[in-house]
């Protein structure tokens, strides 16, 4: 009877533990995985964001040295007599020295120039090789010829002597002379080993695959294929259904992110995109969750074993090992959590979470922020008040205030938008301003039932010196032609209501300072004239040297009267002699000016309507302006 009892009493615990045990094992199985999902998204979103700033970074360089050479009026001069001098060595000379100064100044792997004329491939080694239309390793540059692109970048083997051939990233760009016609093509190389190296310390690091790929799917750069090979990426990864989806994502500002099943059986894959509009590319994270989930999967089975032991075992037994086993899932969860943490802090400052549906704080570390500003207390809209109020430069404030108000924050989150970027500058001790950039990610809780939003704060101080002078004409400190184009566009679209003057200025009879004196005489007149143009513009008015004596200006203004007041004004003072060293020029301006009207609210209209009425100043004799019509 007593047996029959323990059986019975046996046999109720076991049915109590496996019941109890399986549940929690379901239950824990399907929180891991949630939990190794979300991490997945999370860490995903975070590289690309590290990737898409490093690169960036990286590849900038390269193309303002190749444009930056292609403006050269030194170069453009010494193509232009290539002609006469096909025979002369010292000619040859001249363009190696030049080549093989950038080479090396900057670290370049090839530098090198191909003349339209006579079709030599020049770099710094001399004159390799005649380029040959009908030889496959030369379509780059017959491509970029025809086509309508400045400057272009390609993937290629070095074929130049002592390269052995390396797999090369080059950039490509035009070199025109003053009247537009193409002269030939300068540019840079970099060995593609160095953005492999790169891309292999996050692929092991975040076991992860990274590519670099064209706008037809190829890949250009990853660790294990290169636009030298040709592989199409969609094919590669089984990723045939998102090539709308992903080619079609032309966005700079933020990632594309989703998951994705692939055609291989492989499950399912987290893609992460962002696209470089500098360089035509797609840069294209994919991380593929199975082996994660096998692991979780493993696990469950092997904890269905252990519970089929531990009730054989007596119920001491079953509760130690109940124990050790949910110690060591916790502590699995902790080193994840740490090392995620430790990644985050590692690319941002400061981190603060906010209950967005609640409109208050989100954790004890945010609150003792909120109370360090006075804003103790205070709901988070009214705190974000007085955190612009007190830290936030003027000119940034409502910007900072309408994009992390709560109303904003959950229309962005409703409509598919889960996460929130600004660049602003801000102060810690009321005095110095720096940049900072605020990341913020929307995310539904299910603890609470409310919508959290963590912002990431990091300092982009440096960051934005290099953008100002990659965007900036070293000679003068003007907005480079690109630069000019971004800024009028985007005041156009954001000031609608305000009406602008677009001013082309155009340096009378340049060529002949430079013939009769010299360049660097010529160079010293270009910046006076610069100097002149900024004496007469307020600090916020827009500066941009777009040519070689070419300059614009792009201002608001309160009537047409006033602009040709304005005219006038830079017409004289820039009727002005330049004297140094013993030699003295006049030198004058002819101006064409444009006026933005309610349909002629883009910079090549603008540009081309103040270019017609520069050509209309220069027909009546230069040293003077119209304004357009």
């Amino acid at each position: 009877m007593k047996n029959n009892q323990l059986i019975k009493t046996d046999l109720l615990i076991s049915i109590v533990l496996i019941v109890g045990f399986s549940m929690t094992a379901f239950f824990s199985y399907r929180a891991n995985y949630q939990a190794t999902l979300n991490n997945i998204e999370q860490v995903a979103s975070l590289t690309g964001e590290g990737i898409h700033y490093q690169l960036t970074t990286l590849l900038t360089k390269p193309v303002n040295i190749s444009l930056t050479m292609a403006h050269d009026s030194l170069l453009v001069e010494q193509l232009s007599c290539e002609m006469e001098n096909l025979e002369n060595r010292e000619y040859v000379q001249r363009l190696q020295t030049y080549l093989k100064t950038y080479r090396d100044k900057y670290g370049f792997d090839s530098v090198f120039l191909v003349s339209s004329a006579t079709r030599r491939y020049y770099n710094f080694n001399g004159i390799d090789r005649v380029l040959v239309e009908d030889d496959p390793e030369n379509e780059w540059y017959f491509d970029l010829m025809d086509s309508g692109f400045g400057y272009s970048m390609n993937v290629d083997n070095d074929q130049v002597d002592g390269s052995d051939d390396a797999i090369t990233v080059f950039v490509n760009c035009k070199v025109a002379d003053s009247s537009g016609k193409i002269l030939g093509i300068v540019g840079v190389g970099i060995r593609i080993s160095y953005l492999k190296e790169f891309l292999a310390g996050y692929e092991d690091k975040y076991n992860m695959n990274i590519c670099l790929i064209d706008e037809a799917g190829i890949i250009e750069v990853s660790t294990t294929h290169t636009g030298y090979s040709k592989t199409d990426w969609f094919e590669v990864y089984g990723q045939e259904e998102i090539w709308d989806k992903l080619l079609g994502f032309k966005e700079d500002t933020r990632n594309l992110e989703f998951w994705s099943s692939n055609s291989l059986n492989q499950g399912r894959s987290y893609v992460v995109t962002r696209y470089i509009p500098d360089l035509s590319w797609h840069l294209v994270i994919e991380q593929n969750s199975e082996d994660t989930v096998r692991v979780i999967r493993d696990r469950l089975y092997q904890t269905i074993v252990c519970i089929a032991v531990i009730i054989s075992i007596v119920l001491f037994i079953i509760t130690t090992v109940i124990r050790n086993f949910n110690r060591q899932i916790t502590k699995l969860m902790e080193e994840r959590e740490n090392v995620f943490q430790r990644a985050t802090e590692q690319l941002y400052d400061n981190i603060y979470e906010l209950n967005i549906t609640r409109n208050c704080t989100g954790n004890q570390r945010t609150a003792q922020y909120f109370e360090s500003l006075g804003a103790e207390g205070l709901p988070y809209d009214q705190a974000l008040g007085v955190m612009a109020e007190k830290q936030i430069k003027k000119e940034f404030r409502q910007g900072y205030i309408s994009t992390f108000t709560p109303e904003n924050v959950i229309r962005e989150y409703e409509s598919g938008n889960n996460h929130l970027k600004y660049d602003f500058m801000m102060t810690q001790d009321g005095g110095d301003y720096f940049w900072m950039r605020i990341d913020a990610y929307i995310f539904f809780s299910n603890e609470d039932n409310c919508l959290h939003m963590f912002t990431y704060r990091k300092n982009i101080d440096e960051e934005k010196k290099k953008e100002l002078l990659a965007y900036t004409d070293e000679m003068t400190r003007f907005l480079t032609k690109a630069a000019t184009r971004r800024r009028v566009t985007a005041l156009l679209t954001e000031e609608t209501e305000k009406t602008y003057a677009f001013f082309i200025f155009d340096i009378d009879n340049f060529k002949q300072a430079n013939d009769c004196f010299g360049h660097a005489f010529g160079d010293y007149c270009i910046r006076e004239f610069a100097r002149i143009l900024r004496e007469h513009f307020r600090e916020g008015d827009v500066l941009g040297r777009i040519g070689g004596d070419e300059f614009v200006a792009f201002i608001p203004i309160p009537s047409r009267d006033w602009v040709r007041k304005k005219a006038e004004e830079l017409s004289h003072a820039l009727d002005t002699e330049c004297i140094r060293d013993g030699k003295a020029w006049k030198m004058s301006a002819s101006i064409g000016i444009s006026v933005a009207s309610e349909e002629d609210r883009d910079f090549d209209t603008l540009y081309e309507k103040a270019d017609q009425a520069l050509y209309r100043t220069k027909q009546k004799g230069k040293n003077g302006f119209t304004v357009y019509p």
